[in-house]
C-alpha cells in the first residue's frame, strides 16, 4: 500500500517534530531494563523508529511494528527493521527479550505476546495523572489513559514494577506545536482539518512563552510486567 501525500507530509511531521518529545519516556524504560549488547526487543506501534534507534545505540537488535505505511517508510529509510504486523512466533526460534507496548490495544498485545521469550518484559506506557497532562486534560486530545495494571492482568503477566517519567511537548512555535500534535493522531481532523488546526492554534495561545516557544508539561507512566 503506497501512502498518500497527505499521509506523508503527517509522517514526516511526527518524524521530523512530535516523536522526540517521547524520548525521556524511551530512556527511562532502557535504563529500567538495563538495554544492551545481546538483548533483543520488539517495539509496538514504533512510528518512524526512534524507539528503536536509541535501543540500537545501546547495542541491542531492536524490531519494530508499525501498522502505518507512511511511518513503516520513513523507519525502513533509517534502515531498521519494521513489520507491517507483530510476529506471531519467534524469528528462528530466537524470541525477544522485551516487548515494548506503549500505547497497546489489547488485541496487538495478544498477538504480540508469543513473540516473547518466557520471564521476558513486557512495557506498556499511557498517559499519567489527567491533572498532570497538559495535552490531553487542557487541549482536549484523545481518551482517558489506560488502566494499564488491568491491561498486565488481562494479558495474563506478572506486575514487576512502574515509574512515571517527565516528558514536556517543547516546539519553537504555535505552528510546529499544531503540526506535531496533529501528527499524533490525538486530534480528528477528519471532518474539516482546517478548522480543527485553526482550533488547536487558538487553544495553544495560553502556553506561549515570550519568545514565541510554546510548553506543554506532561507525565507519563509506564508498568513493566513479564511474561510467565
Amino acid at each position: 500500500m503506497t501512502p498518500t501525500p497527505t499521509a506523508t507530509l503527517v509522517a514526516r511531521d511526527w518524524a521530523e517534530i512530535q516523536e522526540r518529545m517521547l524520548v525521556p519516556l524511551y530512556e527511562a524504560v532502557y535504563d529500567r531494563l538495563e538495554v544492551g549488547p545481546g538483548d533483543r526487543l520488539l517495539g509496538l506501534d514504533c512510528g518512524a523508529g526512534l524507539p528503536l534507534l536509541l535501543a540500537a545505540g545501546r547495542g541491542a537488535s531492536a524490531t519494530g511494528v508499525e501498522a502505518d505505511p507512511a511511518r513503516r517508510a520513513l523507519a525502513r529509510e533509517r534502515l531498521l527493521e519494521v513489520l507491517a504486523a507483530p510476529p506471531s512466533a519467534p524469528e528462528a526460534n530466537r524470541p525477544y527479550d522485551a516487548l515494548l507496548a506503549f500505547s497497546p490495544t489489547p488485541a496487538a498485545l495478544a498477538s504480540a505476546m508469543p513473540a516473547v521469550r518466557r520471564g521476558g518484559a513486557v512495557v506498556l506506557a499511557d498517559w499519567g495523572p489527567a491533572e498532570r497532562c497538559t495535552v490531553p486534560s487542557v487541549l482536549g486530545g484523545g481518551p482517558a489513559p489506560r488502566d494499564l495494571d488491568a491491561l498486565v492482568e488481562r494479558a495474563g503477566l506478572r506486575p514487576d514494577g512502574s515509574g512515571r517519567v517527565f516528558c514536556p511537548f517543547g516546539y519553537a512555535d504555535v505552528d510546529s506545536a499544531v503540526r506535531g500534535l496533529v501528527s499524533t493522531g490525538l486530534y480528528d481532523a477528519a471532518a474539516d482539518p482546517a478548522l480543527a488546526e485553526k482550533e488547536l492554534a487558538e487553544a495553544l495561545h495560553p502556553f506561549e512563552r515570550s519568545d514565541g516557544a510554546v510548553w506543554l508539561p506532561n507525565i507519563f507512566r509506564y508498568v513493566i510486567a513479564r511474561v510467565a
